[in-house]
């Protein structure tokens, strides 16, 4: 049974297989595109980054590369546990079993803030935001990152899936929260056809993965993604 906080949103990717979640981490933007165009808005060299939906850490301990404070927060509890132990060598990483809307730190204490598919698609995600305000100092910069449902066959597969989700209204809702938004064109590079297949198979509903199985050749998926930004 998954151990989690309450009020946290439940993620059936990560959370009921972090081993395949894991395999699609390394898959994804092997070029890097998605950390270039947000270190092009506001760099974290010498920042103290949070991490929001941290998972397993996976991105931790680059961002610990250049930052000089890193917190990851995650509301399923296994899964802080498997964060704390990659990150444990690494003295300016601390991993914290919290939510969005509830963050255990002071006003004003964060320059970058980062959440990667984790919490913020649109409308309910108001207290995260509240919480955001709180937390980012003067001068910071907030960032999410989040399929773009409306582009390239991932998109349609997403939406096969999930057929209550509206990108019309989760585009306004960010829109009306002042937020800006640029277009990601990532991709997915595996190394053997099975990863992407279990991929696929955690993504999306089972009849939906068969279809997205079948459509997709070689070791490689298109993922169109939008990057949001606010400042502070």
């Amino acid at each position: 049974m998954p151990r989690f906080l309450r009020g946290a949103i439940p993620s059936p990717n990560i959370w009921n297989a972090p081993q395949t979640y894991e395999l699609e981490n390394r898959a994804v933007d092997p070029e890097g595109r998605a950390e270039a165009a947000m270190a092009a808005i506001r760099s974290w060299t010498g920042a103290t980054v949070l991490d929001i939906g941290c998972g397993t850490g996976y991105h931790l301990p680059a961002l610990a590369s250049t930052a000089t404070r890193v917190i990851g927060v995650e509301p399923h509890e296994d899964l802080v546990l498997l964060a704390k132990h990659r990150c444990r060598r690494l003295r300016n990483v601390e991993i914290h079993s919290a939510t969005a809307q509830a963050l255990p730190l002071p006003d004003a204490s964060v320059d970058v803030a980062i959440a990667r598919w984790a919490y913020f698609f649109g409308p309910g995600c108001e207290p995260g935001l509240a919480e955001l305000s709180r937390v980012m100092r003067r001068g910071g910069a907030a960032f999410v990152i989040d399929i773009d449902t409306t582009r390239g066959a991932f998109g349609r597969w997403f939406g096969q899936s999930i057929p209550a989700y509206s990108a019309r209204s989760v585009e306004s809702f960010w829109n009306r929260q002042g937020w800006q938004t640029n277009k990601l064109d990532l991709r997915m590079s595996f190394e053997r056809r099975a990863d992407l297949e279990a991929v696929l198979r955690i993504e999306f509903t089972p009849p939906v993965a068969d279809r997205a199985i079948a459509e997709t050749p070689g070791l490689e998926i298109a993922y169109p993604n939008l990057l949001r930004w606010k400042l502070f």
